[in-house]
């Protein structure tokens, strides 16, 4: 059944892929679902995040900051390429916008940037894409990005909520195929109890934490949460794909590698979703009486794939 299916995320930058839902996506392409990825800008506007490349040797060294971003900039793609393959994603799509940069920065008004991209043109680009690969699942970022207000983050909610109606509308997008209408729409999340959990692991196996008190003032998303996939054996595909964005990711950082991939299944071996959106079958409710977590992306999918 699962050559049947189809899963699709939408991304930003180069590197999100990496750090949301990275092991959800290589447990289902393991599985033999299609695993599509799109990734809405190039990542221009990404900084040199990783500081042993400036060291004597590698080669960021003794770089002018105009050199630096002429490098940042021409390593990304094969960054992503290299993270997609580890992931195991099927596809990579890249939408064709640019990076908008941080909020209230010049780079937000580049004409071709991504936040000042015509919303139903850029909605239109994705419709043609779901048309065309057939995902049952379409993964998106939530509508509460309070913690990390990118621009380019918001419109990707924007133009993936829109799709998701409009792929099945033949009204929408004549020109971009026939229509296909997805079952089920996901948020990705981070929730508190993950956060609290690789917090104490840290402290338990390093006795530090790079979790100071401003992260547990950030919005809490517990309650939302509909759906835990058990990826305890796929914390391998969130560290390959981390490493391979070089640029981006500090190999030394805590935050990202304190703790080893047995460790993080230890300490939690799920990850968090928020199913938005369904067309085969109620949304849980965990918190309800006799409320359960659902596991599955696919769940209510393949009756309705077979019928």
């Amino acid at each position: 059944m699962a050559a049947d299916w189809t899963i699709m995320t939408v991304h930003a930058h180069p590197d999100d892929e990496a750090s949301k839902g990275a092991p959800t996506l290589a447990k289902y392409h393991e599985q033999g679902v299609h695993t599509v990825l799109v990734c809405c800008t190039g990542g221009e506007e990404g900084d040199l995040q990783n500081p042993t490349l400036r060291e004597p040797g590698q080669p960021f060294h003794d770089l002018t900051p105009e050199q630096e971003r002429e490098l940042v900039v021409s390593m990304r793609p094969g960054e992503l390429d290299a993270s997609a393959k580890v992931i195991g994603f099927d596809e990579v799509i890249m939408l064709g916008y640019r990076d908008s940069g941080m909020a209230d920065t010049p780079p937000n008004e580049h004409p071709d940037c991504f936040h000042q991209a015509d919303l139903d043109e850029a909605t239109g680009r994705l419709v043609a894409h779901i048309r065309r690969t057939k995902p049952q699942v379409l993964i998106t970022y939530s509508d509460d990005q309070q913690g990390y207000p990118h621009p380019d983050h918001l419109r990707v909610h924007d133009i993936s909520v829109l799709a998701f109606d409009r792929a099945g509308d033949p009204d929408w997008y004549p020109e971009a195929g026939a229509p296909f209408q997805p079952l089920k729409l996901y948020y990705s999340t981070w929730s508190r109890r993950r956060l609290v959990a690789m917090h104490e692991g840290l402290l338990r196996h390093k006795g530090e934490s790079p979790f100071d008190e401003a992260w547990f003032e950030r919005p809490d998303t517990d309650h939302r949460v509909t759906t835990r996939v058990d990826i305890g054996d796929y914390f391998w595909a969130r560290t390959g794909a981390l490493k391979a964005h070089a640029t981006q990711v500090d190999p030394t950082a805590a935050f990202w590698f304190g703790l080893t991939d047995e460790q993080l299944r230890d300490v939690y071996p799920w990850e968090d979703w928020i199913l938005a959106r369904s067309l085969v079958g109620d949304i849980p409710d965990p918190y309800a009486d006799g409320g359960e977590y659902e596991h599955d992306l696919f769940d209510g999918v393949a009756s309705e794939v077979t019928s």
